[in-house]
């Protein structure tokens, strides 16, 4: 027998022999692939939302909209953040009633047990979509409205308040402090996040009957404010200061701030971060009460018929918006013209973005500025840079932050912004993967999370930047990226 046939039996017998085992571990992988596959189905077809029974509002239109978006989208863990997120508003935030026969609509911020009028503006303004397609909805939307201008006429300096004279963890802060404030910090898109409800709740629903008295006074209060914030005949009425270990919650100057030149601007002391401003005129603020000024003016032309009171809305945005052109516009050495974050009136600038909305960033999304305005390109190339003092960027994702937290903490929601007011898809799906590898497999947004490590987040429970995610999936849907969103694969 020759060295060739003796060996091929052999041979034969190896070959099998490796082919078995070849089997067995392909049978093992895919073994082990379909229970890992398995475990994580399972994971995501657990909602984390409360039990049916401990959800605080319910609304029909909300579940089926929850349901329709689950049945497009291919991705499970997408379809599972958008179940927990999109209705964390109304399950665990809201507090609907009655009160002299008229909706009233009391809104946690989340883990906070009050209601910041921006928060809570915010919130539920995804829910609006919605509002003629469940009664109940809308009425609890009309009550977090009437809620609003009630929380204005009592002060409104006043960025957050209690469900109620309960007083206040900051009662003791140097201020005018009444026991239904839960917090005196003024900023100015508190009473611009009431104005974009208002006027949005009215666009969708037809129901002018919020604009009524309550309404009026609120809206002379936003005036009369706005104009004492211009400080043209002296710093006004406000004082805030506060025993603290943080400097950015408090203002120096025996609690006015630092110095500005009355240009035209509006002074905010505190931005939508709460964290005092360096330079008073904080440009992303000023932008948003251009156009909520003009909103404002729109309702009492329409529904008031108040020329008087429009006039002087409609006064105040032009001046403060030829004073934004002037002052909050400037050369930067590498981008070109883009807006300032915070100015002064004397010629000081600070050129960075905070990740709080209303922020530079998100000034499209607000509606304040065209996406395709080239001031804002450039402003929009600067703030998603390393020349922005306060843009992140790690192993686990890139982002903007603000000192409220600190350095290399991102927060999701200046990445929600960048996906909303992005035209690229390619960005696009680059933020929403960032945002489903970045949760920490919570199913929820954080407040901030470390660039390099998920884990090390804050906030367990934060309403908005919940129902925001929910926001921005709707959006991508209707602007017809549903074949992007289930290109996604982590």
């Amino acid at each position: 027998m020759n060295k060739q046939t003796f060996y091929r039996p052999i041979l034969s017998i190896a070959a099998a022999t490796l082919a078995i085992s070849s089997l067995n571990a392909t049978a093992g992988v895919a073994a082990a692939s379909a229970a890992t596959e398995t475990a994580v189905t399972a994971k995501y077809n657990t909602s984390r939302r409360p039990a049916p029974s401990d959800r605080l509002f319910v609304s029909q239109a909300v579940e089926k909209e929850i349901e329709r978006v689950k049945s497009m989208l291919t991705n499970p863990q997408l379809a599972w953040m958008f179940e927990n997120c999109f209705p964390n508003t109304l399950d665990t935030t809201v507090h609907f009633r009655m009160l002299d026969g008229k909706p009233d609509t009391f809104v946690y911020t989340g883990d906070i047990h009050a209601m910041w009028l921006r928060d809570s503006g915010a919130q539920v303004w995804p829910y609006l979509r919605l509002a003629n397609d469940d009664e109940q909805l809308r009425r609890m939307l009309e009550g977090v409205v009437r809620r609003q201008f009630m929380c204005i006429n009592l002060d409104p300096y006043a960025n957050a308040f209690n469900d109620g004279p309960a007083g206040s963890y900051w009662e003791s802060d140097n201020t005018d402090m009444k026991p239904e404030l839960h917090e005196r910090k003024w900023e100015i898109d508190s009473l611009c996040y009431v104005i974009r409800l208002a006027y949005e709740y009215w666009k969708v629903t037809g129901d002018d009957s919020v604009f009524d008295q309550t309404w009026l006074k609120a809206i002379d209060n936003i005036l009369t404010t706005f104009i004492e914030q211009q400080r043209k005949d002296g710093p006004g009425p406000y004082r805030f200061s506060r025993k603290t270990d943080r400097a950015t919650d408090t203002l120096n100057n025996n609690g006015l701030g630092a110095p500005v030149n009355p240009v035209g601007l509006i002074v905010s002391c505190f931005r939508p971060s709460d964290d005092a401003t360096t330079l008073q005129f904080l440009i992303p603020s000023n932008l948003f009460a251009v156009t909520s000024l003009r909103k404002a003016a729109e309702i009492l032309t329409e529904v008031n018929k108040d020329k008087n009171l429009a006039g002087r809305c409609t006064a105040l945005a032009g001046e403060v918006e030829a004073a934004i052109r002037k002052y909050g516009v400037v050369k930067h050495p590498e981008y070109g013209k883009i807006y300032a974050f915070e100015v002064d009136g004397f010629g000081g600038q600070m050129l960075m973005d905070d990740a709080n909305v209303p922020s530079l960033l998100a000034l499209p999304y607000l509606g304040d500025v065209d996406v395709k305005d080239s001031v804002y390109r450039n402003t929009r190339r600067f703030v998603w840079s390393e020349s922005n003092p306060y843009f992140f960027k790690g192993t686990a994702g890139e982002g903007i932050g603000g000192p409220h937290i600190g350095y290399d903490m991102i927060w999701p929601m200046s990445i929600m912004m960048k996906a909303f007011t992005s035209t690229d898809d390619a960005e696009i799906k680059e933020c929403v993967e960032m945002l489903m590898t970045t949760h920490n497999g919570t199913g929820f947004m954080h407040e901030s999370f470390h660039k390099d490590n998920p884990s090390n987040y804050t906030r367990d429970w934060f309403a908005w930047q919940n129902t925001l995610f929910g926001e921005l999936i709707l959006k991508l849907i209707a602007d017809g990226k549903l074949d992007l969103l289930n290109s996604i694969t982590v």
